[in-house]
């Protein structure tokens, strides 16, 4: 049925029909776009406008032969579904927003893509911000995620973020989980590995093989991580009455700090037998560093390190580390971001992901093979 006419003679829109499902508007076209309407589709395939939005809702009601019917038409026309519309009407985006300390660290990769895995399943999109290991700059990409319209949030903390910066912020005002990286005194749902018992478990190995005079390298004393690190490693020492090695932090975490690091403490002329790196990256630089000084990785100096990125297995020589699971980190992150968004008073949850040791060449354990486990 044809609408009145308005008071400027435009003529207005006939009244919906009342089995017409209200999230699903028929879209006008974009200024010079001409976009194929619901009611395009409902004339293509053959049926009501309100069954196409019903397919679209995946609804049950709707038989199979009429369903295929149906995505055969939009395929035909290029239908595209105009989701921001029906987000609109129902007050929840589908979006959430990913915000990384730096978004250029391979571990980071990797727990992205297990977000991205678990959020597609549930129609979700994420929104990615970097942050830089800037604490400014993750304020403002979190009140851009805000101004979005994220329905949460899922954080790897940049370095010398406060608690009370997010309490500040859109961390407090929506669903929130902190991934990787705690911010001590911010009560939030956490997941994250066991950085410490797989420090723990990678320097017993080195101790197991005789090493006495263990260093470490790298890691940025402002983050947690650090210190769960740190812990770990002391811990093990301590077991066996061992002293601790020279431990030289890193201005930043990557292959070039690990390099510079390692020839600072080359040049102290106190060659350690091992060197424990606070991750792969880093183990990466300190094993150039060693390499240059005609010191050979896994025979003269030992050298381990953290995360077991894709490239620790095929560095020559083959670094051994010990797995954080950061695929497996994002995954739990993104379901439990989810739960949070469909029950947000319900109590607080942790999940922690235990290490698992891959031994290689660097240690030196020559008799494990390449790539294997314990």
């Amino acid at each position: 049925m044809e609408g009145a006419k308005g008071p400027q003679g435009r003529r207005l829109p006939a009244a919906r029909d009342a089995a017409e499902p209200a999230d699903l508007p028929d879209e006008a076209p974009l200024a010079g776009v001409l976009r194929v309407r619901l009611k395009d589709v409902a004339a293509h395939a053959g049926v009501s406008r309100a069954t196409v939005s019903l397919v679209l809702r995946k609804s049950p009601l709707v038989k199979a032969e009429t369903r295929a019917k149906v995505e055969e038409a939009m395929a035909g026309l290029g239908y595209v579904y105009n989701r921001s519309a029906a987000n609109l009407r129902s007050g929840a985006s589908r979006t959430v927003g990913l915000v990384l300390c730096e978004i250029t660290t391979p571990n980071f990769a990797q727990l992205t893509a297990g977000i991205d895995e678990v959020l597609g399943t549930e129609g979700y999109m994420a929104f990615i911000g970097n942050a830089a290991e800037d604490a400014a700059r993750q304020r403002e990409v979190l009140v851009r995620m805000q101004e979005h319209g994220v329905d949460g949030l899922v954080v790897v903390a940049s370095e010398n973020t406060r608690a009370d910066a997010l309490e500040e912020g859109a961390c407090a005002r929506m669903p929130c989980v902190l991934a990787q990286r705690r911010v001590e005194g911010f009560p939030a749902d956490y997941v994250g590995p066991d950085y410490g018992a797989g420090m723990e478990l990678i320097t017993e190995h080195l101790i197991g093989l005789g090493h006495r005079n263990i260093a470490f390298i790298g890691g940025v004393r402002r983050i947690a991580p650090l210190a769960e690190r740190m812990a770990g490693f002391h811990r093990a020492l301590r077991r066996h009455k061992l002293k601790s090695g020279a431990v030289v932090p890193c201005a930043v975490i990557d292959r070039s700090s690990g390099y510079t690091a390692a020839r600072e403490l080359l040049a102290k002329g106190d060659i350690p037998s091992a060197i424990v790196c606070y991750n792969d990256v880093v183990a990466f630089g300190v094993m150039l560093a060693l390499d240059e000084r005609g010191l050979v990785p896994g025979r003269d100096v030992a050298v381990v390190g953290c995360d077991d990125v894709d490239e620790a297995g095929l560095h020559r020589p083959a670094l051994t580390t010990f797995t954080t699971d950061p695929r497996v980190v994002g995954r739990e992150a993104a379901r439990l971001l989810l739960r949070r968004i469909a029950h947000p008073d319900r109590p607080r949850e942790e999940i922690i992901v235990p290490p698992r040791l891959v031994i290689r060449q660097s240690c030196g354990a020559a008799n494990r093979p390449t790539g294997g486990a314990r």
